[in-house]
């Protein structure tokens, strides 16, 4: 299935002349459409985006791309970092018309339009484009320096999703994403989907949480009550 099939799906509507278009902040923050069981969900932080599509209650994940954006004059503009389905379409530019029509989103692919509905604004502590930068190990923290394979996570005000990739070999690892919250000092993510292990849908993981600077600390447990201790920077 190609790229824009999961945006351009079902044609809705065309842009009448009172739409009008969207600057880059009026993007920012997660959005959401849904097709029966299916939820797509749009985030965007930090000049970076995500697109994940999934079924919660078949706990099926779908799909996922994304990378960087620019938005200005009604025209969104994306490179792709990632693609779970297509590793063709890495490193390619591609282009949208994106009009506001009071809080829905309206994005056009050229073969059609699907309304979006915002859920949030991307404000929170933690909004932003987080790459991982350290893990403890034996004790120590082992500095992960940039490269090509990285592990990147998006959050919106109050949504999450990690993804697994290398930008040279265009391969994708995995991902997993959902809601999330942060409460004194207390992280906690509500998987929604997870492509490596659809059982984890549904589950609920809290950790330890603090930043200091850009980076981002978060201690616990994994899904498999393995010790977590990781740092993330955040990325501009």
């Amino acid at each position: 299935m190609k790229l824009m099939v999961f945006i351009a799906a079902t044609i809705l509507s065309f842009l009448p002349a009172s739409h009008h278009t969207t600057s880059p902040s009026e993007m920012i923050g997660a959005w959401t459409a849904k097709e029966g069981n299916t939820s797509f969900t749009l985030v965007f932080e930090d000049g970076y985006f995500s697109f994940a599509c999934f079924d919660i209650p078949g706990k099926k994940f779908i799909r996922t791309y994304g990378g960087s954006f620019t938005a200005s004059d009604g025209a969104l503009n994306f490179k792709l970092e990632f693609d779970s389905e297509e590793k063709e379409t890495v490193g390619t530019t591609k282009k949208m018309t994106a009009r506001m029509d009071g809080k829905i989103l309206l994005l056009d692919t050229g073969n059609g339009i699907r309304k979006w509905t915002r859920i949030d604004d991307g404000k929170n502590t933690l909004a932003g484009n987080w790459r991982i930068t350290g893990r403890m190990r034996d004790g120590q923290m082992d500095v992960i320096p940039l490269r090509a394979r990285k592990t990147v996570k998006l959050l919106s005000g109050t949504r999450f999703q990690w993804v697994a990739i290398n930008t040279e070999t265009k391969e994708f690892f995995g991902t997993g994403g959902g809601t999330y919250t942060f409460l004194n000092g207390k992280y906690t993510e509500h998987i929604d989907f997870f492509s490596r292990d659809s059982s984890r849908v549904g589950a609920s993981l809290s950790f330890d949480g603090s930043i200091s600077d850009k980076v981002w600390t978060h201690k616990g447990a994994s899904s498999k009550g393995d010790p977590i201790h990781e740092e993330w920077t955040r990325e501009n």
